[in-house]
């Protein structure tokens, strides 16, 4: 099988490369930035701006690829300060991809979409088929993004397939998602001993763990297309308080360490987005139809990511 990647360069991508490969893939990755660190040799690297529609074109069609993993985007936080960056990126960018993906024959379209495309005053747990109405560009974007992919699967035959991720916690730099105070709890509690979170000690959120979420691509592009009953599935890892997140991470520094690290909370505009999310997802659908199950919880998380960031933290990689 042959994967291509949009924004590769991204946490998602530089973590999906590296499985792709193992699993016996043949990858081509591509972003907008220069190659990246890390990235094994046999995988080309494509400079492509998804905003540029003939720059699209030439990578599909020359590549020619069975699965278009399209990643590239602008997050939450990062979309809300640039609104009109945002809707180029992650709408523009997606109908480039699927109308080239159809037009080069790919035979498939994974699309990674996100809780933020829910809005407020939804129940717990929220289901895959509720009302859409998010507060962010960013969750504007990928609501369009999956009512367009399913209208190319209805109409135009292209397979097209994603998965709503939670927030995502990976050992990384924090990439400017709203849900990046459960990684800096990680990465600034290592590093300097202490940090202060923007968000309240009960704001709750559903997590997961870049391996599951890596997974759970991979899985579902495997999956018989006879078994799927839609597009896009929901899928859930744990929800946790970040008050819980921070004890966690507090007790895992310590035992790697040796060390006691503080954490504080001073809620700012990020609080509104994060109020605005569901607090769990029903996720049923994706155990039906193609086996997902996640693997870590909150601290078999803590227990496997705390080593890696103290090592990319020695190393200067973080």
């Amino acid at each position: 099988m042959k994967a291509f990647l949009t924004g590769a360069g991204g946490q998602v991508g530089l973590e999906l490369i590296q499985a792709l490969v193992a699993d016996g893939w043949s990858v081509v990755a591509s972003d907008v930035a220069p190659r990246p660190a890390g990235v094994p040799s046999s995988v080309p690297w494509a400079s492509l701006d998804v905003t540029n529609a003939a720059q699209v074109d030439e990578a599909l069609g020359t590549s020619k690829p069975d699965v278009v993993f399209h990643l590239a985007a602008i997050l939450s936080a990062t979309g809300e300060k640039n609104p009109a960056r945002c809707w180029d990126i992650n709408m523009n960018g997606t109908v480039h991809v699927l109308e080239s993906a159809r037009k080069h024959c790919a035979g498939q379209v994974m699309f990674a979409s996100t809780i933020a495309a829910f809005g407020p005053g939804l129940g717990n747990p929220v289901g895959n088929d509720v009302s859409m109405r998010p507060t962010t560009m960013y969750g504007v974007t990928k609501v369009a993004g999956e009512l367009l992919g399913e209208y190319y699967w209805n109409k135009l035959k292209l397979d097209f397939r994603g998965v709503r991720f939670p927030g995502l916690i990976n050992a990384g730099k924090p990439g400017g998602g709203s849900s990046d105070y459960s990684l800096h709890m990680y990465v600034t509690g290592l590093e300097k001993g202490a940090y202060t979170a923007f968000c309240r000690p009960d704001t709750t959120i559903p997590l997961m763990y870049m391996p599951d979420a890596i997974r759970a691509l991979i899985e579902l592009a495997k999956a018989d297309r006879a078994k799927l009953t839609r597009c896009i599935y929901n899928i859930q890892g744990f929800s946790p308080t970040a008050e819980q997140i921070a004890a966690s991470a507090a007790r895992g520094i310590r035992i790697e360490t040796g060390k006691d690290v503080k954490f504080g909370y001073e809620p700012d505009f990020r609080q509104a987005i994060l109020d605005s999310w569901p607090k769990e997802l029903d996720d049923s659908a994706a155990r039906r139809d193609w086996g997902w199950a996640p693997r870590y919880g909150l601290d078999a998380m803590t227990r496997d990511l705390v080593p890696k960031i103290r090592a990319m933290l020695a190393d200067g990689r973080l």
